[in-house]
């Protein structure tokens, strides 16, 4: 199995832990901006390296692996403002920021992979 399929399985996982998180958020806690904010980001890291297996170069794959890294390091983000306003518990939050950490160096290792590749011999 290859990195990319490693990573598109992973952050379609990811996405489902996400989707879960923010319907408990919205129906149990009854918070439901930041539930909103993490479901945008927290679904489209997955999408854009859906995207990025179309692209039409290496470097529209790299940008859409930028954006999804992006993506994803927004999410951190609003899982440690949900952990600190107290919407989740810490081991919500370890659980789930660790699977958000694991995809981030996922995709930071495969841009720089990619940019390795492409990179002019001298």
């Amino acid at each position: 199995m290859s990195e990319k399929s490693i990573t598109k399985e992973k952050s379609f996982a990811f996405a489902l832990r996400i989707v879960k998180l923010s319907r408990y958020l919205r129906e149990i806690k009854g918070e439901y901006i930041l539930s909103k904010q993490l479901l945008r980001s927290g679904t489209a890291i997955g999408a854009l390296i859906r995207e990025a297996k179309n692209a039409e170069s290496s470097a529209d794959f790299i940008h859409k692996f930028s954006i999804s890294q992006k993506e994803c390091d927004e999410t951190i983000y609003w899982l440690e403002l949900l952990y600190g306003s107290e919407y989740i518990t810490k081991q919500e939050y370890l659980s789930i920021s660790s699977d958000a950490t694991e995809l981030l160096k996922m995709l930071r290792s495969t841009i720089i992979t990619v940019k390795k590749k492409i990179r002019p011999k001298v």
